[in-house]
């Protein structure tokens, strides 16, 4: 299941690269060559698509949805030079919290012909500082980077290449622009009530991200760069943002009535209906956590996504980290881990082409196999439903919101009955994939107690598209009277995942597929 490390370069000179940020108020796209072992950014692109402006009661309005595939058709031009595997798209606040995100998810897959990775906000905090830090000097200073985006704020203190505390803030220049600007007023009022509910909000991760934790300050996004833009253009600061520059700047922007009336040098138009909602987080942020001045960087969560896939593609995937740690938190049995992680592979392997599983899948497989006792650590009772929980709640570094509900129904499925509401969040593209890879990790899980105290024989594996047949050495499945009762159950139960289980006996001359 895993692919054995290649000898050749993964990435060679020339290789290309693509990360497209799904924002609540922009998308970015940034498609980058590898020279010399480094990547080189050679086309970036942006548009202002307020995806997160057409969130109501948490589903995006028709218009939102449309306004951002159209955007995507545009930017699937560009990506027609890059391999699809060296492609990769995440969605972020908006898509987080829109119950109908596969109306647009679906079809935006159909279009850049690759999957919408939505991810949690500390992923987002994660990749926002791996961008950032590839920015700036590689010291060993404490850093705190904040990147106020279009439906939240991310935080991070972290050291070099590091992340060490994370946090993602339900506010962004968006959101609170709908919430507390929504007629294009300016007003005194409108300002007080966005900059208190910021400090609000801000205040719950005081203690943890106040001034006393880091050494120095950076910004990270379009808002930050935009008011830096502007403070500097007034003269009220020579670089980066000041708190008494942005100070002068709120009083500046209330002698505005309105957004259409504001007229401040360096702010630009597709900026002007969020800026006093970016000032009034700024501002707040400013005051709670004790930040005297912050520079701004470059690097943003684009970027942090482009290394990260470099990373991926490079055999150093954090998600290992994170299951290991998982597997480690919960004082699982590397042992029965790693015996059903194998027997899955062997599955996996026999039955790829048939069922039409990728390698993603595969690696989705493997990590679900690893971690399907986490629960056990919580109780031996419904163990499979505690795991399931776990993965599917946990902050795991470098998984997407869907991988991490996907493990989390393999996980959940992998023994007992097969319900139909496993199901429930899953589309119907992806239906068809997890019921296939539920059939592989069953089975797996299987045969681990009868791998526990001898080792299994040499069976036949035979996969059509609903089909699987199991062939066992004769007489052997007489011998295990228990394996063969459960394997009963398992023909039964694999209807449910519109499969059929066949198992029989092969002779001495068949040969084994694996």
């Amino acid at each position: 299941m895993k692919s054995p490390t290649p000898t050749t370069n993964p990435l060679p000179d020339g290789s290309q690269l693509a990360a497209l940020d799904i924002g609540s108020n922009s998308f970015h796209l940034i498609v980058a060559r590898i020279e010399h072992g480094e990547m080189r950014p050679i086309q970036i692109l942006a548009e202002k698509v307020q995806l997160g402006a057409g969130l109501r009661d948490n589903r995006l309005s028709y218009d939102a949805i449309q306004r951002g595939l159209d955007c995507l058709s545009r930017f699937s031009q560009v990506l027609q030079s890059v391999e699809t595997e060296r492609i990769r798209v995440v969605g972020t606040n908006a898509l987080r919290r829109a119950r109908n995100r596969r109306d647009f998810t679906e079809p935006a897959k159909r279009i850049l012909g690759c999957p919408v990775d939505v991810i949690y906000g500390r992923e987002e905090a994660r990749l926002v500082y791996l961008g950032v830090a590839h920015s700036l000097a590689d010291d060993a200073a404490a850093r705190l980077v904040v990147d106020i985006g279009g439906g939240s704020t991310e935080f991070v203190i972290g050291e070099k290449f590091e992340p060490r505390r994370l946090e993602s803030l339900q506010m962004g220049c968006v959101s609170y622009t709908d919430r507390f600007f929504a007629d294009g007023k300016l007003t005194k009022s409108a300002f007080k009530h966005a900059y208190d509910r910021a400090c609000v909000e801000v205040s719950h991760i005081r203690k943890s991200f106040r001034a006393r934790h880091w050494s120095e300050c950076v910004g990270s996004s379009g808002t930050l760069q935009a008011i830096e833009t502007i403070v500097n253009a007034q003269g009220w600061c020579d670089s980066g943002i000041t708190r008494k520059a942005l100070q002068r700047l709120r009083k500046q922007l209330l002698q505005f009535p309105d957004f259409d009336s504001i007229a401040l040098e360096g702010l630009s138009e597709s900026r002007r209906s969020v800026i006093a909602a970016g000032v009034a987080i700024a501002e707040a942020l400013f005051d709670v956590l004790e930040v005297d001045s912050m520079r701004t960087s470059r690097g943003a969560l684009r970027e942090g996504v482009l290394y990260d896939l470099m990373g991926r593609l490079q055999h150093e995937d954090v998600r290992e980290r994170s299951v290991n740690a998982m597997m480690q938190r919960y004082a699982v049995d590397d042992d029965t881990a790693t015996l059903v992680a194998r027997r899955a592979c062997m599955l996996f392997k026999a039955t790829a082409e048939a069922w039409q599983l990728t390698q993603a899948d595969g690696d989705l497989l493997h990590r679900a196999a690893l971690t399907h006792e986490i629960g056990m650590s919580i109780s031996h009772k419904h163990f499979h439903r505690h795991g399931a929980y776990l993965l599917r709640n946990s902050d795991m570094a470098g998984f997407s919101q869907g991988e991490q509900v996907n493990m989390a129904l393999l996980v959940a499925g992998h023994r007992g009955k097969v319900r139909r509401e496993l199901f429930d969040d899953v589309g119907t593209p992806e239906r068809r994939r997890l019921q296939r890879m539920l059939a592989i990790i069953r089975l797996a899980s299987l045969f681990k107690y009868v791998e526990q105290l001898e080792e299994l024989p040499d069976f036949s594996i035979e996969a059509s598209d609903t089909i699987l047949r199991l062939g066992f050495p004769d007489g052997w499945l007489a011998q295990h009277p228990q394996t063969l009762h459960e394997l009963d159950q398992e023909q039964r139960l694999f209807r449910k995942l519109d499969l059929s289980l066949e198992i029989g006996e092969r002779t001495a001359t068949d040969s084994p597929s694996c």
